[in-house]
This record gives structure tokens, sequence and C-alpha cells, in this order.
């Protein structure tokens, strides 16, 4: 089978943190696809109560309902499993328990139906949703921002990554939770700073912009964490207003150094990308859905002379279209595994990168 074969209809299924989810896309050509059915079950109210995600409950919440969405998705895309031309699952990275819940479950529907199943990486369906939504296909450069992730890269192809710039010590959306944690605002964080930010004055609370200006392309979270804390100890009892101020200028202090660090990646993704490479941004994982964000990141390409494409914000977090299409888009290239495929809770889209640039980095 090759890209340029038919069409394909892939089942896609997510379970590789919090989100439960399955959807059905056909692929009718090279970028260009349709969204079936997309069916996502949150964890939100089982884990809020921990101010974070624990593992074994997440486990355990997916497999109480993954066989239900799958069967909803089916039914709401009209087909049954003998219609679809290959079943996709999430492999990793992810916490272990969730992947292979939806392991198990893509390689019985596979052997059930006689059907190919292919063994996703979580990152690269952050990576190609935008052939799905925009009809954009490789190459382009791509910031990734999904959860303890935090990287610019070049997309060459399916399959094919250079990374260009990790992150030092914490991810964006961990630099976010743990602000919200620390603020005594709600589980999932980042949203929370996000509300909470637009009510604020950025300019109360100094904060710095770690690597800002550096000729090396990586970020660096911990130290605007820190500042946070300090911010807020010096404070005492914390008001409204107080959580507020300090939002809005952690919030600005992340935009900053966002838009520093990617166009420095540009810089850089000028040697790599080919001659006649659409210059193109794209915005993968949950923290694209935060509009100060994406509002520079907007200003910034419009600069360079790029565009921008950030796929809206339910594809942007976890969520089975974007596995199915990345199956889709693998199995019209013939790059199907087996079933013996193992659970990779780390798993890297660059396996030739160095395996860490400072000790927190997130593979």
């Amino acid at each position: 089978m090759n890209a340029d074969d038919g069409p394909l209809v892939v089942l896609g299924i997510e379970t590789s943190c919090d989100e439960t989810a399955a959807a059905v896309v056909v692929r009718e050509e090279p970028a260009k696809g349709r969204i079936l059915s997309n069916v996502v079950r949150s964890q939100i109210d089982e884990h809020s109560p921990y101010g974070g995600v624990v593992p074994e409950i997440a486990a355990r919440a997916h497999v109480e309902c993954l066989d239900a969405l799958v069967e909803a998705a089916l039914k709401e895309a009209g087909v049954g499993l003998r219609d679809l031309s290959g079943i996709a699952a999430t492999a990793g990275p992810g916490l272990n328990g969730g992947l292979v819940v939806g392991l198990v479950t893509g390689k019985a529907l596979a052997l059930a139906a006689n059907r190919p199943f292919l063994a996703i990486n979580h990152l690269e369906a952050h990576a190609l949703t935008v052939g799905l939504t925009d009809g954009i296909p490789p190459p382009y450069l791509m910031l990734l921002v999904s959860g303890g992730h935090t990287q610019t890269l070049v997309v060459e192809d399916v399959g094919r990554y250079t990374r260009i710039g990790t992150t030092v010590d914490d991810a964006i959306g961990e630099a976010f939770d743990k602000t919200a944690k620390l603020l005594g605002l709600p589980y999932p964080g980042g949203p929370e700073v996000e509300r909470a930010a637009l009510r604020g004055d950025p300019a109360r609370f100094p904060l710095p912009r770690p690597m800002l200006g550096r000729t090396e392309p990586h970020f660096s979270l911990a130290g605007l964490k820190t500042a946070v804390r300090q911010r807020a100890e010096a404070v005492g009892t914390l008001t409204g207003r107080d959580v507020a101020d300090l939002c809005a200028a952690f919030e600005a202090a992340v935009c900053d150094i966002v838009i520093d660090r990617v166009s420095r990646a540009m810089d850089l993704a000028e040697g790599k990308l080919p001659p006649n490479a659409l210059r193109c941004l794209t915005v993968a994982g949950g923290v694209a859905a935060n509009k100060r964000i994406s509002g520079a990141l907007a200003t910034l390409v419009a600069r360079r002379g790029y565009r921008l494409a950030v796929p809206p914000p339910s594809l942007c977090t976890d969520n089975g279209a974007m596995i199915a299409w990345a199956g889709a888009e693998r199995l019209a290239r013939g790059m199907v595994d087996g079933l013996d495929f193992a659970a990779k809770p780390r798993w890297p889209l660059d396996p030739g990168a160095p395996a860490a640039i400072g000790a927190g980095v997130k593979a």
C-alpha cells in the first residue's frame, strides 16, 4: 500500500493519560481527511481531588469506559469493524497502565476483524494533526507543547523528525499546572491560570525570562516557577487580586519565552527545511489553546513570513481523531505493526537525538 491508494477508514484509540478517547477518521488522499466520529471522556472529576493525574485511577477509568466509547465511535461514524481499513492505538509515550489498556483493546479488535494494527506515537499524532485539519503535509516546523513535552522540531515526513530545541527542566504545561496548584487554583491548572490572568496586571510582579536571547534553542521553566513561588510567599496570604496578578505575570513571561525560543528555532530550521518547503509553523498540544500564546505566535509568524497552523482546541488536547489520522497516514505507507508491539512509556519522536539536555528533559 502507498500514499496514493484509495480512501482509508481507521479507528483510533487514545488512553495515554487522563482522557479516554475513540474516533473514526477517513483519509481520502494525502493531507486530506474527514472525522467521522470523535468521542472523548475526560477524567477531570476523578483526579481533581488529588490536584493531578493518579496513574492507577487513570488506568481503571480507561478499563471501565473504553469498550463503550469504541462502540459509540463506530456507531456515530456509521461503520462496523469490517468496514475499517485498520485499527490504531496509542503505544506511548504516557502512563504505562493506560497505554496497556488501549493497546490490548486495539490489538484484540484488529485480531477479531483481521485488520492491520498500528501502534501510534502520541507525539507523532499531535505532529500530524494539521494534515487532517488544515490539509498541510510535511515538511514544516512544529512547536510541541503537550503535557510533559516542550520541543521545537522539523517534521520532515511521517516517521521522520529532527528535534531543534527541548526543555532543560519543566515543560510549559507542567509549569502552568504547578503554578496553578501553588496559587490554590483547581485542576487542570492551565485553563485556570489563563482565566485568572485575564483579570490581572502582568506588570505588578517582575518575573524572569529564562534562556531569553540565548543562542541555544532550548527552554527552561523551573526558574520562572520558583520565582512565582517566591513572589507569592513574599505577599503572604494571597487575595484574589494577588492571584490574578501573579497569573498574568507568569503567563506574560511564558509568552515572551515561547516567542523568543520559537524565533530561534526558525533561525535554525532555515538550514533543515527543503528550499521549496512551505514556511509553516504548526503548534501541537494542549498549551496551544492558550489565547495569549497563540496570539503572540500569530504576530511572530506574520513578521517572519510564515503561516501559522493551530488545530481547533478539541484536537489540541488528547483525542482519538489524531490517533486515527496518524494511523491512516502510516497505513497508507505500509507502516503497520505486529500484535506483539509493547507499550513505550518513554518514546521520543527522534530516537537519535541526545537523551537529555538537562536533568529534567522529557523524552
